[in-house]
């Protein structure tokens, strides 16, 4: 008995050597090891993955060159010891130089895959566990190391550090970190942070997070510091981070989207100097407006004051200001705007300020409008509690009568205090004179939210913008009209455009009396086929949405404003008040007579209702929601999602999001929005199968759509395309799209001199014998300057197939530089008619000028040297010395020498800079020894 244990145990060890499993990434455990369970082990495809109890990331980023640090901790909530492979899949288009991973303060060895390497072991996962999840990160490279058993209850801290440089186009830097595949996690994560210092040798302008909110804080124009963090969450998708870089006074970038047919979509960050000189600055006059009547007594006066006294602490040296109270009839500071030698004055004015009497808003207004200045920025920071009970009562009187009073140059803010305000006549005073409204709602300081608001405005440095694009038609931009410009402040302004190509952006302002003029002629709208930023599609219907919705708020129903809601709801997977048969009859999303339907009784049913009230809680809540849609700086979060652990094959009305597409989940399939049964029929793609990942092959952009499920129905090029169970004998039919060219995605600096076209540099063998096996090397490319990528393939030629000298032994890239990367293989003991591995490939950067002979070795055979010519970026191509040709092949010696798995060598990486260049897979030995001895033990407690 004792026997037939210890054997079964060896052979599901050594089984265990085979398969990749995985970890954050993520960790896919292979089924328990298991003889006297206390509870029964589940079948192989539903091992649970483990818990990820906290996740934390730590980036710095210096002059484009990120180092990412990610510790997380996986706990074993299971009844059963647990294994795998902790997979990390890479960042897309991440040129990786150093690489290490500690597991509870050891190092643990792994391997660093290409993209093509990856695609296998992705494929495979799937294949076993029927779970196409993981089809999202095909076309990524990938990560990969052992993690030992975790018993129950146990938890298990990686440790991951990682180099990376980020490419600079256009003055514009993009970090990506992989935190979508927690949601593999089995539960909801207690905690996860992600923290980015940002340090720049230039201005940093923008700082944009495209997926999560983050809390941004600035130490001057050269560094930042960036973070976000959650609790109990399943993030669900990466975390992207933009910033800018710019030495002008303003910054102008552009990132832009095209899908084919379709108009394009653009995001144009638009930012000034953190800080600024005085004579950047915009001298503004400053009107501050109190509500004093009787409602505002107590605590809300005492705030009110104490804003007021905040902001006139914080005007610039030469700002002019007022102070107007009103109630009943109107006080004033002041008839006149004041310099800032009167601020004592005004500061036992505010002080002295007492609650009484009831609310003319209107005379109010119009006192403050009087003194401005035609020439100079006018601010009216508004501050109310109460509905206009006297002198002008009417709504649309008092917008006529700001509207007629007010130059071009006064923006007012008005601040609603409590529920009981105007919420139509406050949010049409900011739109109608370019300002913005804000509410501080019951609970909230009023003095925190008006001295936060001032802190932004206080010191303008461009006013009255106009923006203007030549060479691409643009338009349905928003925000609309721009809004000014302040030091420390970014505008993120969305939109649509035509034809895609180069352009120039002419941005002007105003600045103390003199127009400015800044010109940016080095911008391209991208093309169809450039898809880098597919999510400022979603961020665009978001505002359009929150304008239309805020337009039939504040100026009545509109059927043509209802016709575009309900179809960018749908499209974009937007919950809006018209459209919640998203989640009760999606079935009506799918085609567009039934979104027309829909948007015809949304008409009539709106057209039929009493008016909307425009005071009260609800409507301030309309209010503040509305605003957000409109001034989103992301896509609006989804409202509805599949519930977890829920049989989702009868479900229907869970809407997600994946790049520029939305699914419903219609009948348990997520069908895509842009599919339309009455015009298009499916292609099956039966999952899994080799059709399915033939398709794959052809479409690798597809794996983040067809990600979401077994069952997915999928739009692309204007074909559907349909994953059901089983086999189909339908004949698949793929439009193969033309092949678009690789670019290097490794250079710097955009002033790097260009890269010279990538050749195939190869230490070719001259194989005498077709017996005869022999190794050698190829590189893409085989001069550049710093930093120059190469991705290097060793090779096997030649031999028999199953020969024991060449398989499953040890391979090592020696790169030239003190530098090598390499591995032992995991895999089955060598028997007959097993096949040796006859390509090997390896991704490096070089970092420093000269001149490199790169060699591979296989189990001791070495390859001929390739010599590789890194020249410094000030070296002229004309006296850079030239590559040295080599074409010898050192012929492999055929010895025969006996392998065993327990015996294999375990190479070693040399340090570089306190990291390890890759991981390596740590060999079979102590799996092996462990089942060994655990079969052992379980064998004698048996007999």
């Amino acid at each position: 008995m004792k026997r037939i244990v210890i054997l079964f145990l060896m052979l599901l060890a050594l089984a265990n050597l085979t398969s990749p499993v995985l970890a954050d990434g993520i960790i896919i455990p292979e089924p328990p090891i298991c003889v006297r369970c206390p509870v029964p082990p589940p079948p192989p495809r539903q091992t649970p993955y483990l818990t990820v109890q906290t996740h934390r990331v730590n980036v710095t980023i210096k002059d484009q060159v990120a180092t990412t640090h990610v510790d997380q901790i996986f706990r074993n909530d299971t009844s059963w010891a647990l294994e795998g492979t902790y997979i990390f899949p890479m960042p897309e288009n991440s040129a990786i130089s150093n690489f290490a991973m500690w597991v509870n303060g050891e190092r643990i060895d792994g391997k660093l895959y290409t993209k093509q390497e990856a695609r296998r072991i992705y494929d495979d996962i799937v294949r076993r566990r029927l779970d196409p999840a993981l089809l999202e990160y095909v076309g990524r490279d990938l990560f990969q190391a052992s993690i030992f058993p975790i018993q129950p209850g146990d938890t298990r801290r990686v440790e991951i550090e990682y180099n990376q440089l980020l490419p600079v186009e256009n003055g514009l830097v993009q970090y990506v970190y992989p935190l979508s595949t927690e949601r593999f996690s089995a539960k909801p994560l207690e905690n996860v942070s992600v923290t980015v210092e940002i340090e720049s040798k230039e201005a940093i302008k923008t700082i944009y997070a495209a997926s999560h909110a983050v809390n941004i804080t600035r130490d001057g124009r050269l560094r930042a510091k960036v973070g976000w963090e959650e609790a109990n969450v399943l993030p669900d998708k990466d975390f992207s981070l933009y910033y800018t870089i710019s030495p002008e006074e303003v910054g102008v970038n552009l990132l832009s989207y095209q899908e084919r047919g379709e108009d394009g979509f653009f995001l144009l960050f638009i930012a000034p100097n953190v800080d600024a000189n005085q004579a950047q600055v915009v001298a503004k006059d400053v009107v501050l407006v109190l509500d004093t009547s009787g409602s505002m007594d107590g605590e809300k006066m005492t705030q009110a004051r104490d804003a007021l006294t905040f902001v006139l602490d914080h005007l610039n040296k030469e700002d002019r200001f007022n102070v107007i109270a009103f109630s009943t009839g109107v006080k004033l500071f002041s008839t006149q705007l004041e310099p800032l030698t009167k601020l004592g004055e005004a500061r036992r004015f505010v002080a002295d300020l007492k609650s009484g009497g009831s609310t003319d808003i209107n005379r109010a207004l119009l006192e403050a409008i009087k003194p401005a200045d035609s020439q100079r920025p006018t601010i009216i920071i508004f501050l109310t509690d109460g509905l206009p009970t006297s002198g002008v009562v009417e709504k649309e009187a008092i917008l006529n009568n700001v509207k007629q009073s007010a130059s071009k140059n006064v923006r007012i803010f008005p601040f609603g205090v409590g529920d009981d305000v105007d919420t139509l006549l406050l949010d049409s005073l900011a739109q109608e004179v370019r300002g913005a409204s804000a509410y501080v709602r019951p609970g909230e300081r009023l003095d925190e939210k008006v001295s936060a608001f001032y802190a932004k405005v206080s010191t303008p440095v461009l006013a009255d913008l106009a923006l203007t694009v030549a060479g691409v038609t643009i338009d349905d931009t928003y925000p609309s009209p721009l809004p000014d410009l302040f030091v420390g402040s970014q505008l993120v302004l969305t939109g649509r455009y035509r034809n895609g190509g180069a352009a120039t952006i002419t941005l002007s302002g105003q600045v103390n009396g003199q127009t400015r003029t800044f010109r940016f002629g080095d911008v391209s709208f991208a093309s169809p086929g450039e898809k880098k930023a597919d999510f400022i599609p979603r961020l665009w219907a978001t505002r359009k949405i929150g304008y239309l919705l805020n337009q039939i708020r504040l100026k009545g129903e509109n059927k043509e404003a209802i016709d575009e809601i309900v179809n960018l709801s749908v499209r974009y997977g937007i919950i809006t008040p018209y459209t919640s048969f998203l989640v009760q009859e999606p079935e009506m999303a799918l085609s567009q007579s039934g979104r027309d339907r829909i948007a015809k009784e949304e008409y009539a049913r709106a057209e039929a209702a009493p008016p909307a009230p425009s005071s009260g809680g609800g409507a301030v809540n309309k209010a503040v929601e509305q605003q957000k849609l409109s001034d989103a700086d992301r896509g609006a979060p989804l409202a509805t999602a599949p519930i977890a652990g829920t049989d989702t094959k009868a479900a229907s009305g869970a809407v997600t999001v994946v790049g520029n597409k939305t699914f419903l989940l219609k009948n348990g399939i997520w069908t895509d929005t842009t599919f339309d049964a009455t015009r298009l029929t499916t292609t099956k793609l039966p999952f899994p199968s080799e059709r399915f990942f033939e398709f794959m092959t052809t479409y690798p952009e597809a794996g983040k759509y067809f990600a979401l499920g077994t069952k997915v129905i999928l739009v692309l090029d204007g074909l559907a395309y349909e994953t059901v169970e089983g086999d189909s004998s339908e004949t698949l039919s793929v439009n193969t799209p033309t092949p678009e060219p690789q670019v290097s995605t490794s250079t710097l600096l955009p002033t790097l001199t260009p890269m010279p076209t990538a050749v195939s540099a190869t230490s070719t063998p001259v194989v005498a014998n077709s017996a005869e096996a022999q190794v050698m090397l190829k590189a893409d490319k085989v001069e550049g300057v710093v930093p120059l990528e190469v991705n290097f393939t060793g090779e096997l030629t030649g031999g028999a197939d199953d020969s024991r000298f060449y398989y499953c032994v040890p391979f090592n890239f020696d790169f030239g530089d003190g530098v090598s990367q390499g591995t032992t293989p995991r895999c089955r003991q060598w028997q007959a008619g097993a096949k040796v591995q006859r390509q090997f490939s390896a991704n490096y950067i070089y970092a420093k000028p000269g001149i490199y002979r790169a060699m591979f070795d296989l189990n001791g055979t070495k390859s001929a040297p390739v010599t590789i010519t890194v020249k410094d970026e000030a070296i002229s191509p004309a006296s850079a010395p030239s590559p040295v040709a080599t074409e010898t092949v050192m012929p492999a010696t055929l010895t025969p020498v006996a392998v065993t798995p327990t015996a294999l060598p375990i190479d070693t990486v040399k340090p570089d800079n306190g990291l390890s260049n890759t991981g390596y897979i740590i060999g079979g030995l102590l799996l092996l020894l462990s089942g060994v001895g655990l079969g052992w033990w379980l064998g004698q407690r048996k007999d």
